[in-house]
């Protein structure tokens, strides 16, 4: 897979997940693709951010749909960009 359709896939999971993220008055979306396609940054926002479930989100769902998309990821992380 090159790297453009890593990133086209990443997108395509992010747009899967997004509709329960926006129930909930949240929303995610895509800050990079690092670490030869294997490492993926999000930014939750909205109602994510302070959730207290936001890691188990992170993990459960996300990192597992976006494997599901794009098998050679290793890892999903969320990057708070208030700490920049």
């Amino acid at each position: 897979m090159t790297s453009e359709e890593v990133k086209i896939n990443v997108e395509k999971a992010l747009a899967e997940i997004r509709p329960f993220l926006e129930s909930d008055g949240g929303n995610i979306s895509l800050v990079s693709i690092e670490e030869n396609d294997r490492l993926v940054k999000v930014q939750l926002e909205g109602a994510c951010v302070g959730c207290s479930v936001n890691q188990m989100t992170l993990k459960s769902g996300v990192e597992m749909t976006i494997k599901k998309y794009v098998p050679q990821i290793e890892k999903v992380v969320n990057i708070d960009r208030s700490t920049l």
